[in-house]
C-alpha cells in the first residue's frame, strides 16, 4: 500500500487523513470492524475512499488503520489501496490522527481534513464548503444543530434537567485545518499526555485555534450500531424506482442608474461613471440569485425577507441577502448544486471582473467555483438596457432535496 497519488510528492495542497484503526465494538464484531462491513456491495471503507479520491482539491490522502486490518484493508480498497498511504494507528483516535499527520510531514500541505472512514455519506459539497472556509490560522467543523430535546441524567438514573439545546450544534467529519497548526496541537497534547478529546476540533480548541462551523449534511452519518450498518445497506442496496428531489429556481432583477463613481455587480465592485440606484448596494446580480435560491424552497422573494421599507436594509450589502437565502435552503435539507447569473448591460464590462465575481460567489454559497457560472449579454441597444439606463439579471439555481420526487 503505496501512496500512489498525483501529488503524493508534493508540497501544499490539501491532504486528507482518514481514521480507519477502529474495532467499532458497538457495531458488532461478528463480521469484523465496521469499516469493512459490505454495504451496497462494497465495504464501507471503499465508499469513502472513493469520494476524496475522485474530489479535484484532494491530493495525498493517508489511511491510519489498525495492525491488524493489513489484509483487510488491501481486500477492502481494492485498487484504490495503490493510491493511498497506509499508517499503522494507535490505540485511540486521537492517536491515529496524529501519526496520520505525521505522515504527511515530509511534503507537509497547507491544509488538511480529517475524516472517519466509517462515514461513507460525505458528499462533495460538505468537502468543498470545509475546505473554503479553512484560514491561514482557522479550522472548519460541518456541523448540524441539534434536533431532539437534551436530557441530563442524575446518579439516581431520572432526569436531572433539561439542557436548553440553543447554539448547540452536532459535530461531523471532515474537520479541516491548517495543517502546521493542528500538528502542533496534536503533538503538545500527545507531550502533556492530554488523551481524552474526542474530535480534532476540541484539540483545536484546547490550542486556542479558531474552530469556523460550517453547514453539515444530514446525509453524513456515522455508522456506529448494527442498525446503522443494516440502514446504511438498505439504502445502497435498493433501487431507484423514482427521481431525485432536484430543484431549479430563476431570480430576475433590474435596477436603473443614478448619479455615482461604481456598480457593485455580483460582490464586486466596479468602478463606472454611475451607480446603480436602491434601497441596499442594488446589486442585481445578487438580488436575482437570492430570488432563485429562495424559489427552490418555495420560500418567497427577496421582498418576503428583506423589505425595502425596512430601513435597516438601507445601503446593505447585498450578500447579506444570498448567505440568508442559502441558509433557508439548506435549513429545509437542500444542498446547493450551481448558481447561474447573466448580467444585461451596455457598460461597464463584466469579463476583466468575472474571476473575482466567481470568488465572491463561492465564498458566499460554500460550493466550488465550478458550479458557479456568471455570463454577460449586451441588449444590442435595444430597449432601457440599449440605452445604458440601467442593468438586468437574471439567475438559476439547482439544489438538491432529500428524498424523491412524489409520485
Amino acid at each position: 500500500m503505496t501512496d500512489g497519488s498525483e501529488n503524493a510528492s508534493a508540497t501544499g495542497g490539501v491532504a486528507v487523513v482518514i481514521v480507519a484503526a477502529g474495532r467499532g465494538a458497538r457495531a458488532g464484531q461478528a463480521n469484523g470492524p465496521k469499516q469493512y462491513q459490505n454495504i451496497g456491495g462494497r465495504a464501507v471503507i471503499a465508499h469513502t475512499l472513493e469520494m476524496f479520491l475522485a474530489h479535484p482539491r484532494t491530493g495525498r490522502i493517508v489511511v491510519a488503520i489498525h495492525a491488524d486490518d493489513h489484509e483487510l484493508f488491501r481486500q477492502a480498497a481494492g485498487t484504490q489501496a495503490e493510491r493511498v498511504t497506509a499508517v499503522i494507528g494507535g490505540p485511540t483516535r486521537q492517536e491515529s490522527v496524529r501519526l496520520g499527520l505525521l505522515a504527511l510531514k515530509d511534503h507537509a500541505p497547507d491544509q488538511v481534513l480529517i475524516h472517519d472512514a466509517v462515514r461513507p455519506f460525505v458528499d462533495a459539497e460538505l468537502i468543498d464548503r470545509t475546505i473554503a472556509a479553512i484560514g491561514e490560522n482557522e479550522g472548519a467543523l460541518p456541523a448540524l444543530p441539534v434536533a431532539d430535546t437534551l436530557k441530563r441524567e442524575s446518579a439516581a438514573g431520572v432526569v436531572a434537567e433539561t439542557v436548553s439545546r440553543s447554539g448547540l450544534h452536532a459535530a461531523q467529519t471532515p474537520q479541516g485545518f491548517p495543517y502546521g497548526p493542528i500538528l502542533a496541537a496534536h503533538d503538545k497534547a500527545h507531550q502533556l499526555g492530554r488523551l481524552d478529546f474526542t474530535d480534532d476540533a476540541a484539540i483545536a480548541e484546547w490550542a486556542h485555534i479558531p474552530v469556523k462551523l460550517v453547514p453539515g449534511s444530514p446525509d453524513n452519518v456515522k455508522l456506529t450500531w448494527a442498525r446503522d450498518i443494516a440502514m446504511a445497506h438498505q439504502r445502497l442496496s435498493s433501487e431507484r424506482t423514482h427521481f431525485p428531489d432536484i430543484r431549479t429556481g430563476n431570480g430576475y432583477d433590474v435596477h436603473a442608474f443614478e448619479p455615482g463613481d461604481h456598480v457593485t455587480l455580483c460582490g464586486v465592485a466596479i468602478p463606472h461613471g454611475k451607480k446603480l440606484s436602491g434601497h441596499s448596494d442594488a446589486d442585481v446580480g445578487l438580488h436575482a440569485l437570492t430570488d432563485a435560491l429562495l424559489a427552490t424552497c418555495g420560500a418567497g422573494d427577496i421582498g418576503t425577507h428583506f423589505p425595502p421599507s425596512d430601513p435597516q436594509w438601507k445601503g446593505a450589502a447585498s450578500r447579506i441577502f444570498v448567505q440568508h437565502a442559502a441558509k433557508v435552503v439548506r435549513e429545509r435539507g437542500g444542498r446547493i448544486a450551481n448558481a447561474d447569473i447573466t448580467l444585461i448591460c451596455e457598460a461597464p464590462r463584466v469579463g476583466p471582473h468575472r474571476e473575482a465575481m466567481t470568488a465572491a460567489l463561492s465564498q458566499m454559497l460554500g460550493i466550488s467555483a465550478d458550479r458557479i457560472s456568471i455570463k454577460a449579454t449586451t441588449n444590442e441597444k435595444l430597449g432601457f438596457v440599449g440605452r445604458e439606463e440601467g442593468i438586468a439579471a437574471i439567475a438559476t439555481a439547482s439544489v438538491v432535496f432529500p428524498g424523491e420526487v412524489p409520485e
